[in-house]
């Protein structure tokens, strides 16, 4: 059973090992069983894709060609953006609150992030 990643789709994230090392982003999606985060405009890869016809078209258009898209970043290359200093990396904890449930912490200024 793969661990619950703590970081999360729509989490702003910065890369701190990678080719992509020092910039920012959204994650766009997360693959809890690889432990990778897919985000939004780094770590782009292109693939040749064979021209299909469109689903529901007026027209039989063919797409294809190269695409641009991203590829998947590994967790441990990516950290969470503190909620209070914006651009200072931080490490997640978990906490609960007290009705039990559990809530993300920052471990840089302690800011609440869900």
């Amino acid at each position: 059973m793969a661990k619950t990643p703590k970081i999360r789709k729509d989490d702003t994230v910065i890369v701190i090992g990678g080719k992509d090392r020092g910039k920012t982003g959204r994650v766009l999606r997360v693959d809890p069983k690889k432990q990778k985060v897919f985000v939004e405009g780094l770590n782009i890869v292109k693939r040749h894709v064979r021209p299909q016809q469109v689903q529901g078209a007026q027209r039989a258009e063919q797409v294809g060609g190269v695409v641009e898209k991203e590829g998947p970043i590994h967790v441990s290359n990516v950290a969470l953006l503190d909620p209070q200093a914006q651009d200072k990396p931080t490490r997640v904890g978990i906490e609960r609150d007290e009705h039990g449930n559990r809530r993300r912490v920052a471990r840089r200024s302690g800011a609440r992030i869900d």
